[in-house]
């Protein structure tokens, strides 16, 4: 299992990302097969703007192909045959109340960034997002639920030079206390990300930045769930008895279910282990399903929990073949 560093007042902290080749991550294909689930009264839909696969040290600096394939059950889902890590970037669309709320917005395109695939994108995301029944005019609601790169990439585009709301009849759901700790962050890439897709829409005057338990509709809320970054936000989703919650990145992909398996990038690690055991404990009792952010291959499924500790279940379309 990979620890995070121990800071000299012993307190644990997340490492910062590693510097990887740009050209690390290689991109698996240009278009994606959209999912969708009824839930109840409300649907979601899984639009996926990237996927591919990189080194597990763009995740974790201990996470090597020769540790990561000493793990059987991470083929063929989450690993290649040479040990790098699959992922995928995607958004969900969730109609809920008359509302078509939009959640996370990828990456983007025309955006300067360090990674190779991320930068000056020339993608097809809008198009894929009309395809599934979402032109960008009808989208009402877009939630961030937390402001890294591949979660506020689409919040705007290019359009005569200047960066505009992507999503025009939209409202922004921030963070409050997460604007309000990412604004005072020194120069930087993430600087960069805030200025070309977070401060337009501010600007604009598009952006509610609400609490970190903030009801969107009777049938969604925010869930706080600190440690990835200080106020990051998750969602639940209820609607006729049945619970779906979207972890975000507190757990990235099924794979990050067992409670020591973190992301390299959390901020405050210790902080997203307290988190995931009150979301997993919840998870149990309540029967939510879960569906995931970066999570190539599961679509979604249950968490289960044994004498050995939390797991995972894929449930019916829950999963598509790898390949």
């Amino acid at each position: 299992m990979f620890e995070a560093p121990v800071c000299p007042d012993n307190r644990v902290r997340g490492q910062s990302p590693p510097r990887i080749p740009h050209e690390a991550l290689r991109l698996m294909a240009t278009t994606y097969p959209v999912s969708r689930w009824k839930i109840g009264a409300a649907a979601i839909t899984r639009v996926v703007e990237i996927e591919g696969d990189s080194p597990g040290t763009f995740f974790f600096e201990e996470a090597t192909p020769e540790r990561l394939l000493q793990h059987a059950w991470l083929r063929p889902h989450f690993l290649t045959g040479d040990g790098r890590v699959i992922a995928s970037i995607h958004c969900f669309v969730i109609e809920s109340a008359g509302r078509t709320i939009v959640v996370d917005t990828c990456v983007g395109n025309d955006k300067p960034r360090e990674v190779k695939a991320w930068h000056m994108r020339q993608g097809r995301f809008l198009e894929d997002l009309a395809e599934a029944g979402f032109p960008r005019e009808r989208v009402d609601t877009v939630l961030c639920t937390h402001l890294h790169v591949d979660h506020v990439g689409w919040n705007t585009m290019l359009a005569e030079g200047k960066w505009v709301p992507t999503f025009p009849n939209a409202r922004y759901l921030l963070g409050k206390k997460e604007w309000a700790h990412w604004s005072n962050e020194p120069e930087g890439p993430d600087r960069e990300v805030r200025n070309d897709s977070v401060r337009p829409i501010l600007e604009a005057g598009l952006a509610d930045l609400v609490a970190t338990d903030h009801r969107i509709t009777p049938e969604v809320c925010l869930e706080p769930t600190p440690g990835h970054t200080p106020h990051h936000q998750s969602l639940l989703l209820e609607s006729d008895g049945a619970r779906v919650f979207y972890p975000a990145d507190l757990m990235p992909t099924s794979a990050h279910i067992p409670l020591p398996w973190i992301m390299g990038y959390d901020v405050e690690p210790l902080r997203t282990l307290e988190s995931k055991r009150w979301i997993l404990r919840r998870a149990v009792d309540e029967d939510w399903r879960l569906v995931f952010e970066h999570d190539a291959y599961v679509m979604s499924g249950r968490v289960a929990v044994d004498g050995k500790g939390y797991g995972f279940r894929v449930e019916g379309s829950g999963q598509r073949a790898a390949g």
